[in-house]
């Protein structure tokens, strides 16, 4: 990536009112340099350890930036984002959302990235007497959402899908992707990542990018963001795939993955491999699935099966299997699902704004299919994407059974956390809080109008909260967002830097959009 220098300047109409930016930096695409949790809040800058490594190899000093409460609190005794600047932490919030339920009285202690313990309070302030127990009040604590579906190198293009027919990666995708160059495609990248970040996303898979750049440029975004991420690499040629899993293999925030866009982009014999390498690796396999009417035709044209029974008749269904969309599924290839032990990425609101249907949710967990939730890049925002789903099913099932539950709000937060942890591979990872686990979690103010008063705070959490109520989120321990922004980093630098760059690849992709005009009937 080349140089880039970016003048200092004080933050104007670009960047929230809440933060001021005085950047000073030799190369803005090495990510932003760090001033630490506790410089934030006014202290004396300092870098912290941690704050290289978020920032990225490259990363460059930067002045303090000053972080300021947006809106006045509902009383002093919340959490500060200095009081939670460390390697070990023991947290003590309002609730906790366990795999078990929702507990009061309880505690987490945070150390070295992961959960070490998570218990009653008594118990652990009790046996852990350092570090001090930093108290929550009014917050609850949750796993951070794990977007199972997503294309971080497409982020410069998402309004441009909207009105389009249903099928338009020939038209949108594939030009806005070849467009890129390393520099746009790592952009686009950590925007995405900082906007899943905001909301709420602890994690995200990326299915694989069409752009003529290094994976890299993709996994440099990702982590300058301090994001996890599952990164695929498309190999429908049956080339790079071992390297791709031995060059990330025991990263922390990268997890390789391999990704073959849609079956018939490739040969049996290639599609049987890529499966059982990433069986043998441990990793994740991607590919497009019954999505689209059209894809399903195209894929009897070609090979004289649908997707999923062609998957499966090539013997590419396998528990490391995951099928983004299979939005248009036969009862029989259901049972091909359940039998095999793939899994799927239900994204509804990929289906809302470019989908000929959607996927049967309360029917696969019925039948004991294992299922994810992802935002296919539409929007980066995990409670109304848990929104959507469980709205999704209510308006295709729900109301034509009158199934006034629709899996509760339980079920949605389950299978936008641990069991979209599992679907993409990481299910010893993250996704739960437990011992044990990554400390990839949120706190989300529950001091709020629309929680007041609360009776089912899990339902509420799905048709309720919203993503201004995230307090702050971590990602392997450390605080990576406070209040919707980057506490090491400068988040409003690369929002300016990104709409730049942005407008100039959607001006050289040649998108090719139908734009019907509304009401026309003439």
């Amino acid at each position: 990536m080349a140089d880039e220098s970016i003048p200092q300047q004080q933050a104007g109409q670009d960047a929230p009112q809440n933060v001021r930016d005085d950047i000073a930096r030799r190369r803005f695409l090495a990510g932003a340099g760090a001033t630490g949790a506790a410089g934030l809040l006014g202290a004396t800058a300092t870098t912290p350890a941690h704050a290289t490594e978020a920032a990225g190899t490259h990363a460059a000093p930067v002045a303090t930036a000053r972080l300021r409460d947006r809106a006045p609190r509902p009383d002093d005794d919340g959490p500060v984002p200095d009081a939670l600047d460390g390697d070990r932490l023991l947290l003590v919030p309002d609730r906790v959302l366990l795999p078990s339920g929702l507990a009061k009285d309880h505690a987490v202690l945070v150390e070295k990235g992961v959960f070490r313990a998570v218990g009653p309070t008594r118990e652990l302030t009790a046996k852990h007497r350092h570090p001090k127990p930093v108290r929550l009040a009014g917050h609850l604590l949750m796993p951070g959402f794990v977007d199972a579906h997503h294309h971080l190198t497409q982020s410069f293009g998402k309004a441009q899908a909207f009105g389009q027919p249903s099928e338009i990666f020939k038209t949108v995708w594939e030009p806005l992707e070849h467009a890129l160059d390393e520099e746009s495609a790592y952009l686009s990248a950590k925007l995405a990542a900082l906007e899943s970040l905001r909301g709420g996303f602890t994690t995200v898979a990326d299915a694989g990018t069409r752009a003529p750049v290094d994976v890299e440029a993709v996994a440099e975004g990702a982590e300058e963001a301090g994001i996890r991420c599952v990164l695929g690499k498309v190999v429908s040629d049956g080339k790079g795939g071992e390297k791709h899993l031995a060059r990330w293999d025991g990263h922390r925030l990268i997890h390789p993955s391999l990704a073959i866009p849609v079956p018939e982009d490739a040969t049996p014999e290639v599609l049987k491999a890529t499966a059982r390498m990433c069986e043998e690796a441990g990793a994740v396999f991607q590919t497009h699935v019954n999505e689209h009417l059209a894809a399903v035709e195209r894929s009897l044209k070609s090979v004289g099966r649908r997707p999923v029974a062609h998957l499966h008749h090539v013997g590419a269904l396998l528990p490391h299997t995951l099928c983004a969309h299979t939005t248009l599924l036969t009862p029989q290839e259901i049972g091909l699902l359940a039998d095999t032990g793939a899994a799927v990425s239900y994204n509804p609101v990929a289906s809302a704004w470019k989908g000929n249907a959607v996927a049967q949710a309360t029917m696969l967990a019925a039948l004991k299919v294992r299922f994810a939730t992802g935002t296919d890049g539409t929007r980066g925002d995990g409670f109304r994407m848990v929104d959507a789903a469980e709205t999704a099913q209510r308006l295709t099932s729900g109301l034509d059974t009158g199934d006034s539950v629709c899996g509760a709000g339980r079920l949605w937060l389950d299978h936008a956390t641990a069991h979209s942890a599992d679907a993409v591979g990481l299910r010893k990872t993250t996704g739960r809080i437990a011992a044990g686990q990554a400390a990839d979690f949120l706190l989300v103010d529950l001091r709020v109008p629309e929680l007041t008063p609360s009776w089912d705070l899990e339902w509420e959490l799905v048709r309720l909260a919203n993503r201004d109520q995230i307090t702050a989120v971590f990602v392997a321990g450390r605080l990576r967002l406070w209040r919707g922004w980057p506490t090491d980093w400068d988040g409003p630098a690369l929002v300016r830097r990104a709409r730049e760059a942005g407008r100039a690849v959607v001006r050289r992709a040649g998108i090719e959009r139908v734009d019907p005009i509304p009401g026309d009937d003439s």
